[in-house]
């Protein structure tokens, strides 16, 4: 079965249980992990449990084949179903994922929950064609995080802390901590621990003391250089980004991110909405300290241009996620270019 956004939800908290194999991928490794330990968390009460959860890989599987049924169909000491993490799944694995699940059936596998672990699956992949088309099975997709849900992250998170925190300060949070969710569920605890018992909410200067500037500053320094054909220093900050080990989705992602907005924003202003108030329609709003730089750009760039720069972006992502492409001079390839469009 194919999960969409809409159902995902529903599906963590409890997965259907005539699926026996869960594969869950994604480029954002960190939400991913978060998903599949939710996943197996339903199954087992600690996912370190040695007699109920055991961890294999495709490379122990491509040796030893037969050690996914022997595993599903171990009986516990301590009694109970049993989970079976499958780390760095990929699309070798796919045969004898197909004839598991022929065997699933069998009440010796039928209390055990299979959970594929992957990175990024094209739609060509095999493994994710056979998890989204079996009855028995079910493919979770992680994609990276868009500035809207990771607001609705941060103010969950930081609620559980009964912790709340100012617009402003969500807002830089939001377009400072994406990519990696895992990433982002350190900054929060980190930020939650910075704050301590303080009754008043965290403001923006908390944020900043707590969590820091550089890192989020070469993303944003990225995304206003790129906008503001500035070619030399986007490319000088894109390998910036690239040394601190930045994935390219990211990149990717953030500059789709940044170019959505204008547009957005533009085609408002071209139907008569005046600067500053087609500015507010965004969520979540542009972080104060770069509003000029922002409305700067909005009178640079024309509605086919963004059309333009919006359509390259994306054929760039799809053309990273063939294997063999070298994904950081095409990106690099894509900052120049963009940086030197103009109209």
């Amino acid at each position: 079965m194919k999960l969409t956004a809409r159902n995902i939800d529903s599906f963590l908290k409890s997965p259907d249980p005539v699926a026996r194999v869960v594969l869950v991928y994604g480029p954002d490794n960190g939400l991913m992990r978060e998903r599949a330990t939710q996943i197996a968390l339903t199954v087992v009460k600690d996912i370190n449990d040695p007699f109920n959860v055991a961890v294999l890989s495709t490379d122990i599987l491509a040796d030893d084949p037969a050690r996914l049924s022997d595993e599903a169909g171990a009986i516990s000491m301590m009694g109970g179903d049993r989970v079976i993490r499958i780390e760095n799944a990929a699309d070798k694995l796919t045969p004898l994922i197909k004839s598991y699940l022929a065997g699933a059936s069998k009440n010796s596998l039928k209390n055990a929950l299979v959970i594929l672990e992957a990175g990024e699956l094209t739609t060509k992949s095999s493994l994710r064609k056979l998890c989204e088309n079996a009855k028995d099975a079910a493919a979770l997709p992680c994609y990276v995080e868009d500035e809207r849900d990771l607001s609705r992250l941060i103010r969950e998170t930081l609620a559980a802390y009964n912790l709340k925190i100012d617009n402003d300060a969500v807002a830089w949070l939001a377009s400072n901590i994406s990519g990696d969710r895992m990433k982002a569920r350190g900054e929060l605890e980190k930020l939650a621990t910075y704050k301590g018992s303080e009754a008043t909410p965290i403001s923006l200067a908390d944020v900043q003391a707590a969590c820091g500037e550089s890192g989020a500053r070469s993303l944003d320094d990225l995304i206003f250089s790129v906008g503001g054909r500035q070619a030399a220093r986007a490319l000088s900050v894109y390998n910036q980004l690239l040394e601190e080990g930045v994935p390219f989705i990211v990149v990717l992602r953030a500059l789709q991110s940044h170019f959505r907005r204008l547009h957005a924003t533009k085609a408002h202003i071209e139907s008569g909405t005046d600067f500053q108030a087609a500015m507010y329609k965004l969520s979540p709003p542009v972080f104060f300290k770069y509003q000029s730089m922002f409305e700067n750009q909005l009178r640079l760039w024309s509605i086919p241009a963004l059309n333009k720069v919006m359509t390259r972006l994306m054929d760039v992502e799809a053309t990273c996620k063939k294997t063999g492409t070298p994904v950081e001079t095409l990106c690099a390839q894509a900052v120049l270019g963009i940086s030197s469009i103009r109209g």
